[in-house]
């Protein structure tokens, strides 16, 4: 089980957390996108290794 604690976490990190895991959230589709964006050589956003 995966997730982030209240103990070691403030509650802007918490409720970022929650909103990228939520896909009613528009950060969670905005993660997804970058994620997509920085794995796609054809995007100037792509972090490959050959840099």
């Amino acid at each position: 089980m995966s997730g982030v604690s209240g103990y070691t976490h403030t509650q802007e990190q918490l409720d970022d957390y929650a909103n990228q895991n939520n896909p009613n959230n528009d950060a969670y589709w905005a993660n997804l996108d970058n994620h997509a964006n920085q794995c796609n050589p054809n995007n100037d956003e792509y972090q490959g290794d050959d840099e």
